[in-house]
Formats: structure tokens, C-alpha cells, sequence
């Protein structure tokens, strides 16, 4: 998966969750100056990339998801979603 894949879910994401995506890019910025998402906002968005991509985030990492831009957030969900089959082969 790429991160403009994720980018491409996450703005349909925030557009469900009613958020305003008109003028939202890679450069935005998840938290006050960007889409405005605030924590539990944030906590939903990431709970839906985790279903669909299948990666975790801890309590840590929402508090640093906020002060990350659309493209930031993208690539991070690409790089741990490349990490699953890795860590699915050391189990088995």
C-alpha cells in the first residue's frame, strides 16, 4: 500500500466523520491549524486506519498524530502497514 493510498482513505474518512476536506492536501495539519481534529476526533480517525489497514497506535502515538500533517500521517500508516507481514513471519 502507498501513503497516497492512505491519504486518499483518510481524507474520505474525515469527510464521513464531517469534517470540511474541500481545501485538505498532504500538507495540512491534522490538529488546530489544519483540519481542527481534536483528541477524540483524532482517537476515531485512527481507530478507522487501524480496521482498514491493520496497523495499531498506542496512547502516545494520538498525541503525536495531532501535531502531524495529512502527508506525515500517510507515510507513517504506509511505513508500519509494510512492517505487518515482517512481524507475521518472525511469529510463524
Amino acid at each position: 500500500m502507498s501513503a497516497d493510498e492512505v491519504l486518499a482513505f483518510t481524507v474520505q474518512a474525515l469527510r464521513e466523520m464531517n469534517f470540511y476536506t474541500d481545501d485538505t492536501g498532504p500538507d495540512s495539519m491534522l490538529g488546530p491549524s489544519g483540519v481542527d481534529l481534536d483528541s477524540l476526533a483524532v482517537s476515531e480517525l485512527a481507530l478507522r486506519v487501524e480496521d482498514q489497514f491493520g496497523v495499531t497506535f498506542d496512547d502516545d502515538d494520538i498525541e503525536t498524530l495531532a501535531i502531524m500533517t495529512l502527508g506525515e500521517f500517510a507515510a507513517e500508516v504506509a511505513k508500519r502497514a509494510e512492517l505487518i507481514p515482517q512481524a507475521d513471519a518472525a511469529r510463524g
